[in-house]
């Protein structure tokens, strides 16, 4: 049986009135964009829209040659955590339709589930918007950068993309750390700054008095600052038109040979590594081939497009432009950020790139299976090619088998990645107590870099050949209501800071300046600052060098054997107090066993704390009924030489908690 098709025919009235369904469709329909949802295909609602303002061609690219570097304008938002720069995102990309008007969009440029989960921005992204200004069409590319002090390195590689920023402050906080360090992160780029106040609209907000903030710190004239609310959509479109005049166009010209900078990745299951790239010089579109500047390999290039806010293919890439480019690149280790793209035969100088991320904390991960490492390595790959300051470096523990000694940027950083992995990926890892790299200087002049605690000398190495020990300390800043001054001081004290000096930014808000080792921070001092501060006091910090410290390794000991994973290097001064806190959690968590467990923290060759899990006894004499004391005596001696024997050569059974209970905060 055959199911006989009837074709419809194709007459100019039919295709009239078909095309002209299509264009009402694509103009009065909006598509109903779902936050974190992709779109599914190069002809989706989207495309089709902007196909009516834009031209696109039979593969549904859009043509967007038409926008010449004067119509172009690169910029990001800048701010303090929660402080509204996806929600000002949102609002801008409905304002220039690139999603609908709904109540659902709530911060739709932060498309992981960590973000979602956590409500703070992890990893940039980018979207392209058209807008129109003045009888002429603009093409903006926004990226929204995170504002946690921990991913700082994201914030710097969205900055290298763009000519300006909009540096935003919460109206009913003011000013706090991390807007502090983001603004000088910009002005050090050259970017223009255009500040704006948002939350104006809260019954808490004192704009007047912000807005003097940003007067006095940054010496900005307060009368060109904009105030909005990007939940109400309070003065947002004062916003773009604000950019397009006071942000620099991109510098370049068509007329060069192609040159491009790679500023992010991420990897696709279907074509793999995505490059997201801002272009200098010259064009780019599909067929051309490529070199990367890095490692000299040729590609050749199979799609270009923008994402908008989704992977839009276009005709091609100018000048001025951010975009992404599939070229075929299938191994991870080929993409390098901040590496320089050419088109193949016209070489060009390379761009100067980033600074490499300095990792500052350190971390192992293993898998909780061993039979799950492979596939926990590639997806380790994967997750550092979208997050590139994270090194990864392989390590081997007696007592957790294989894994990697990975260094984050804090440990914000450090936990948003094990919950990307085990999301992402499905990934069952232990991670050990996070520690940060320090110096030995020995007396022959050489100076070694120890990353892990099993790598520190032992107590006889310290006394015969090392000459000094140095630990890295941060330039911390915080902000703070001033009757919190008190407690701020005592607790930067408490925890080997040095204060360098305090001063009022107004009336009733004190910033104050110290230098803090590195490994004081890591712990629990972010959560003591805002114990101590009811939530008001924010914190940044960055790297300031090495000093020298007094330190020590400190090992735990279960039955006289030593137990590498469970190590710690820290200050002199602090080994008695976590010594001994250590072996009372160790004591509540291993499990007993048919001897007894003797638990040991030790530094310099000397036992600094104790405690001792008491075996399991077996009545052996539950049988033996009557009878002279001697039958029984027989049996405990039988039974007190077997424990001995077993004492030798048992070994003791480490559990997960043991681990996590050395990670967990102190609740004292």
């Amino acid at each position: 049986m055959y199911l006989r098709l009837r074709p419809l025919a194709a007459t100019a009235a039919t295709a009239t009135t078909l095309a002209s369904t299509v264009f009402a469709s694509t103009v009065l329909r909006p598509f109903p964009y779902t936050p974190g949802a992709r779109l599914q295909s190069p002809l989706s609602h989207t495309r089709r829209c902007y196909a009516a303002r834009t031209p696109e061609n039979k593969r549904g690219e859009i043509d967007i040659s038409a926008y010449p570097p004067e119509r172009i304008r690169n910029f990001s938002i800048i701010a303090h955590i929660d402080h509204g720069k996806s929600t000002l995102a949102d609002r801008l990309l409905e304002l220039t339709g690139v999603i609908t008007k709904s109540g659902k969009n709530k911060q739709v440029l932060d498309k992981l589930k960590v973000e979602r989960e956590r409500g703070i921005t992890v990893k940039a992204q980018s979207a392209s918007m058209f807008f129109e200004h003045d009888g002429d069409k603009y093409l903006l590319n926004l990226i929204d950068t995170p504002g946690h002090v921990d991913f700082s390195y994201e914030v710097s590689r969205s900055l290298a993309a763009c000519q300006g920023t909009i540096l935003l402050v919460d109206a009913a906080q003011g000013i706090q750390a991390q807007t502090v360090a983001n603004f000088y992160l910009a002005f050090g780029e050259g970017l223009d700054v255009i500040p704006i106040l948002n939350k104006v609209d809260l019954p808490t907000a004192e704009p007047e008095r912000a807005a003097q903030q940003i007067e006095s710190t940054f010496e900005i004239d307060s009368s060109n600052i904009l105030r909005i609310s990007a939940k109400s959509g309070l003065g947002v479109d004062q916003v773009l038109p604000a950019i397009i005049e006071k942000t620099a166009p991109p510098q370049g010209s068509a007329d060069k040979p192609f040159k491009a900078l790679l500023f992010d990745t991420w990897y696709d299951t279907y074509v793999g590594v995505v490059c997201l790239m801002a272009i200098k010089d010259g064009s780019i579109k599909r067929g051309d081939r490529i070199v990367s500047s890095h490692s000299g390999t040729k590609y050749e290039v199979t799609e270009v497009g923008i994402m908008h806010p989704e992977q839009t293919p276009t005709t091609q890439l100018q000048v001025g432009q951010v975009g992404y480019i599939v070229c075929n690149m299938k191994s991870i280790a080929e993409a390098h950020v901040g590496d320089t793209f050419y088109r193949e035969k016209c070489p060009v100088e390379a761009l100067p790139g980033f600074v490499p991320a300095k990792s500052m904390v350190f971390a192992g991960v293993f898998p909780i299976d061993a039979g799950e490492f492979d596939s926990l390595n590639e997806s380790i790959q994967k997750l550092t090619l979208n997050d590139s300051s994270v090194s990864v470096h392989k390590e081997t523990s007696a007592a957790l088998g294989q894994g990697w000694r990975l260094g984050f940027l804090g440990t914000l950083h450090m936990d948003v990645f094990r919950q990307r992995l085990e999301e992402e990926y499905d990934a069952n890892v232990l991670i050990t107590s996070p520690t940060v790299p320090y110096q030995i200087k020995y007396t022959d002049g050489v100076t070694k870099f120890i990353r892990t605690p099993a790598d520190f000398p032992d107590a006889a190495t310290m006394q015969d050949f090392v000459e000094s020990t140095m630990e890295p300390y941060v330039s911390a800043t915080l902000i703070f209501p001033e009757k919190y001054l008190g407690n701020m001081l005592e607790l930067c004290t408490t925890h080997r800071g040095e204060i360098q000096n305090h001063t009022f930014i107004d009336e009733t808000r004190v910033m104050l300046k110290c230098q803090l080792p590195m490994a004081e921070i890591v712990t629990d001092f972010f959560d003591k600052l805002k114990s101590k501060s009811q939530g008001f006091a924010s914190f940044d910090y960055e790297e300031s060098g090495y000093q020298s410290s007094d330190l020590v390794k400190m090992e735990v000991l279960l039955n006289s054997e030593p137990v590498d994973a469970l190590a710690a290097v820290m200050h002199k001064n602090s080994v008695v107090t976590v010594g001994r806190d250590i072996a009372k959690r160790l004591k509540e968590v291993i499990r007993r066993q048919l001897f007894d467990i003797i638990i040991q923290t030790a530094a310099n060759g000397k036992i600094v704390a104790r405690e001792t899990v008491k075996q399991l006894r077996k009545n052996v004499t539950a049988k033996c009924y009557g009878g002279d004391i001697t039958r029984k005596m027989k049996l405990l001696n039988r039974q007190k030489e077997g424990k001995k024997r077993m004492k030798r050569i048992g070994k003791v059974e480490l559990p997960q908690e043991a681990f996590l209970s050395i990670m967990t905060k102190s609740q004292d």
